[in-house]
């Protein structure tokens, strides 16, 4: 679904302009405002593209049953997972879903958003019960520009990567031009969501860097 926002200036201008039908100083400093309020300014097309629920059978689709968690981390925890993770964008909202099959664990899905260069992008990507990536799924854009990340060549670099030395920016995971904070953003984002699973969410025989 796309939502285009953009300025009605227009209006303001017309309406400047009726009341400058009469010469005199008043009259053009009026047109001359509404020229500059009606100066080009860059439409932001929100576009959403998946649900949580469309998300999370992309990322499991082996998954009868998703389940939201709760997630409480002790101040220790929380500076582990800050450390692992390095470097972060602005987050906004975090949920966690365990994906069940059967009563086995299939993994967890992470629906996160991140900033991109002015604006959110929510995404979600699954760690499976090993600690294997998913590439991950764009659920919303909300920008003009950076929209590639939804490329599936670059989201398929994330798919299969194990612990965060696989998960180095512009090393293992290379940026797109024309979108470089997004990718960089988003790469960023996934290196937290790997370190919270790793600190909260892994199990004990399981080990990652």
């Amino acid at each position: 679904m796309l939502r285009v926002i953009a300025n009605h200036s227009h209006l303001q201008m017309d309406a400047a302009l009726m009341n400058a039908r009469e010469p005199g100083p008043l009259g053009w400093t009026a047109v001359l405002a509404a020229l500059a309020a009606a100066a080009p300014v860059p439409v932001v097309i929100a576009a959403d593209y998946l649900t949580i629920e469309g998300a999370q059978k992309a990322l499991f689709p082996q998954a009868e049953r998703f389940t939201e968690i709760a997630l409480s981390l002790s101040p220790a925890q929380h500076a582990q997972v800050a450390a692992l993770a390095g470097p972060q964008p602005p987050h906004r909202s975090l949920r966690v879903f365990k994906a069940m099959r059967g009563d086995e664990l299939a993994g967890y899905v992470f629906v996160d958003e991140v900033i991109g260069k002015e604006d959110f992008i929510t995404y979600a990507i699954g760690i499976d019960a090993r600690g294997r990536l998913s590439a991950p799924e764009v659920l919303s854009y909300r920008e003009s520009h950076g929209g590639e990340i939804r490329n599936a060549a670059w989201r398929q670099q994330f798919a299969g990567r194990h612990g965060l030395d696989e998960l180095r920016v512009q090393t293992d995971i290379k940026n797109i031009a024309g979108a470089t904070l997004s990718c960089e953003h988003v790469t960023e984002g996934v290196r937290w969501l790997a370190a919270l699973w790793q600190v909260a969410l892994a199990p004990a025989t399981t080990t990652s860097s």
